[in-house]
């Protein structure tokens, strides 16, 4: 009696190695990619950074750190990733460095773009995508690049935000749970953007505070290290009742403590998209300029809404229009 020959598992590679938003866009991939292919291995090669972000979806099965692969010395970036038995490759994030070594590695199946010069010799499969001339959303521009594993159509943004599969697996501490109000709406405001999205001012941050009734609402203000500083003198002037966690939190408590509030506020930066892909109340503010319309990076989820100036600035975005929009939403 023969044995019946299981088919083989499927390994396929999510290539992309930048910032924390662009990250969590990419997370619906995975999921498709599972639809597509039954059974198959979901891998992400990414930034230390981005680690804790990779991990809060459950469609990704493995983490691959693209820092430790490049301290090794080049004969042993190309054995590390051929010993991982990848058959595909997906180049979300182009990387000449990661085409070149996957290549080398062997890697049966490398999905490039045709816009991209390197992949015309890295690669053997190209799909035509130019993000900055489409009109599509940087999710769908993702997606595009799973037309040779089978997704003929791009998928709607809601369709997209279906396929987040958001699962924080960081518990929240009993100190950071401490800032959060049970009895009040837990509103974060993450007022910068490390220069990925156009700020809306303190000023009117600070305004919209003082509009928000302190009797409903608890209010945390969030950021980096790097941000704290820059914060640091204009949260002095804030109202007693507003909660400064700037610089408190690491990226992994960062994502609990979002996933565990009910609500926030930022222009197109990390945190944004985080917030909606965890399903909580987002609020993003976007001039009408290429390329950081709402058009390419609105957050995207089923709470997630976002106001457009309509101008190449956020001058048109008054505090009572953000206040009318915050006093909408619902624990």
């Amino acid at each position: 009696m023969s044995l019946t020959q299981q088919p083989k598992v499927q390994h396929i590679l999510i290539s992309r190695t930048d910032a924390i938003g662009d990250v969590v866009l990419t997370m619906p991939m995975a999921a498709y990619i599972k639809e597509l292919i039954p059974g198959a291995v979901v891998s992400f090669l990414g930034r230390t950074y981005t680690k804790a972000v990779v991990n809060s979806f459950s469609s990704v099965d493995i983490f691959i750190n693209y820092d430790e692969i490049k301290k090794l010395p080049q004969g042993e970036q190309v054995s590390y990733l051929k010993s991982k038995k990848i058959d595909t490759i997906i180049h979300v994030f182009p990387s000449k460095h990661v085409a070149n070594i996957a290549r080398s590695a062997g890697i049966k199946l490398r999905i490039g773009t045709t816009n991209r010069l390197f992949h015309w010799f890295t690669c053997n499969k190209l799909v035509k995508l130019s993000r900055k001339k489409s009109n599509l959303h940087e999710a769908q521009l993702n997606l595009i690049l799973l037309n040779p594993l089978g997704l003929n159509n791009v998928p709607s943004l809601a369709q997209v935000g279906d396929h987040y599969n958001f699962e924080c697996i960081v518990p929240l501490s009993p100190e950071l749970s401490a800032g959060l109000n049970a009895n009040k709406f837990n509103l974060i405001i993450h007022p910068k953007s490390h220069g990925s999205g156009m700020e809306w001012g303190l000023d009117n941050f600070a305004a919209l505070i003082n509009a928000l009734p302190a009797k409903r609402y608890n209010i945390i203000i969030t950021g980096s290290d790097k941000e704290k500083t820059l914060l640091e003198n204009w949260v002095k002037t804030l109202p007693n009742h507003v909660l400064d966690m700037t610089g408190k939190m690491t990226l992994p408590q960062l994502i609990a403590f979002i996933s565990n509030a009910d609500g926030l506020l930022a222009s197109g930066t990390g945190p944004l998209h985080l917030a909606a892909a965890s399903g909580i109340n987002t609020l993003g503010l976007f001039p009408s300029v290429r390329p950081i319309h709402p058009g390419r990076w609105a957050p995207v989820g089923k709470k997630a809404d976002y106001i457009e100036s309509n101008t190449s600035d956020l001058t048109p975005i008054t505090v009572a229009i953000v206040a009318e929009k915050i006093n909408g939403w619902h624990k």
